[in-house]
């Protein structure tokens, strides 16, 4: 059995349609074409080694996930080294790497967040989810930060700060399905703190105390958006566009959470498309005064 086979069988929803649906900056039809193919090519990177460790396969073991990530990252080392790769995965993202000159750590990060997953399935404070975040989510911020050319020290530390409340406004809509994969991404010094027995998780509907967990960690992740927002003035062109309509789809979660009584349990709160928009045009008219 290849990596490609095993995480990605037949059946699955093509990828442009999951790109579409998880407001990747891919989908914004209005960025040149070439800045869209290096952010697809990142995108089915990200999301194929993120399926790698974690798309529900039968008979997959978490060692050979972790076999199959290893296989993967030694073919990324192939890459970087100058030789020839066979993946179709790499061999889509090749381009991107020099014309982008995109370093290999942040992509090697993401393969050791997945390795992560097999082996860590709940997190006792937020500094512990802080840490997992550095790996499974802000590279990729750093990564598209270098595809528009505009990568910096001080602006890698502002992206980490939005990547990272991006993840957790995810975590927050996908607290059931989490669950039900044997994964809780709600630090559990916070379930402590406000009373949350490990039941509750697996209801149907979130009880008061669950709901007061979900608004304190959106309350946090908003805040985190905050600081990461002046990253958008530090940027120009197409990149504040882009890294425009990553706040967008960040804020307007946190509304439709907002609008769903914190409760994520009888389905992912989905943002409507009004609200990306209006949130949008609000960074964008900010990041311009």
């Amino acid at each position: 059995m290849t990596t490609e086979s095993a995480a990605l069988p037949d059946g699955r929803v093509p990828l442009e349609e999951r790109a579409a649906a998880e407001n990747f900056p891919v989908a914004l039809r209005i960025l040149p074409g070439s800045t869209r193919r290096h952010l697809f090519a990142l995108y089915r990177y990200a999301r194929f080694v993120d399926d790698l460790g974690d798309e529900p396969i039968a008979g997959v073991t978490a060692a050979d996930r972790t076999a199959m990530l290893d296989a993967f990252e030694a073919e990324v080392h192939r890459l970087y080294d100058g030789q020839r790769v066979q993946h179709p995965v790499l061999r889509a993202l090749a381009p991107t790497v020099d014309a982008c000159r995109l370093p290999a750590g942040p992509l090697l990060r993401l393969i050791e967040a997945n390795r992560v997953d097999q082996v860590v399935t709940r997190y006792g404070t937020v500094e512990e989810l802080v840490r997992y975040c550095s790996l499974s989510a802000d590279p990729v911020g750093e990564l598209v930060l270098h595809v528009f050319g505009q990568a910096g020290p001080a602006r890698i530390v502002l992206s980490d700060r939005i990547c990272t409340a991006l993840q957790v406004v995810e975590h927050l809509q996908d607290v059931a399905e989490d669950h039900r994969r044997g994964r809780v991404y709600l630090p559990e010094a916070d379930l402590d703190r406000f009373g949350v027995p490990g039941s509750d998780l697996a209801a149907a509907t979130a009880s008061d105390a669950l709901r007061a967990v979900v608004r304190f960690e959106a309350g946090r992740a908003k805040a985190w958006l905050d600081t990461g927002a002046p990253l958008l003035t530090a940027l120009h062109g197409w990149a504040r566009v882009a890294v425009g309509g990553y706040l967008a789809g960040g804020y307007a979660t946190l509304r439709a959470l907002e609008r769903s009584g914190y409760d994520p349990l009888p389905g992912p709160p989905r943002p409507r498309r009004r609200d990306i928009a209006a949130c949008w045009l609000a960074a964008m008219v900010r990041s311009t005064g």
